[in-house]
């Protein structure tokens, strides 16, 4: 399984801190390292912004799968990715 950014999502991921974006980056190569990443990810019940959620600490990646691809909708802090 891979994953690409949507548009929007590298406009977050770009908005973050070097830290924050480091971290993100880690976790979400992490979970696409394991065999079933989807087994790390929650559905979302809201799917105007995507179908599932990563959380890493306070940050969460909003995510939809198309064939064996994680399409990255959303990138962003907790309070702010759902509005």
């Amino acid at each position: 399984m891979r994953y690409a950014f949507d548009a929007h999502a590298l406009k977050d991921l770009k908005k973050l801190s070097p830290e924050v974006r480091k971290r993100v980056m880690e976790k979400l190569d992490f979970f696409m390292g394991t065999v079933t990443p989807i087994a790390f990810a929650e559905h979302l019940t809201n799917h105007e912004i995507g179908s599932y959620r990563f959380r890493i600490g306070d940050y969460r990646i909003v995510f939809d799968l198309e064939d064996d691809t994680l399409v990255i909708l959303k990138v962003g802090h907790r309070r702010e990715i759902y509005k």
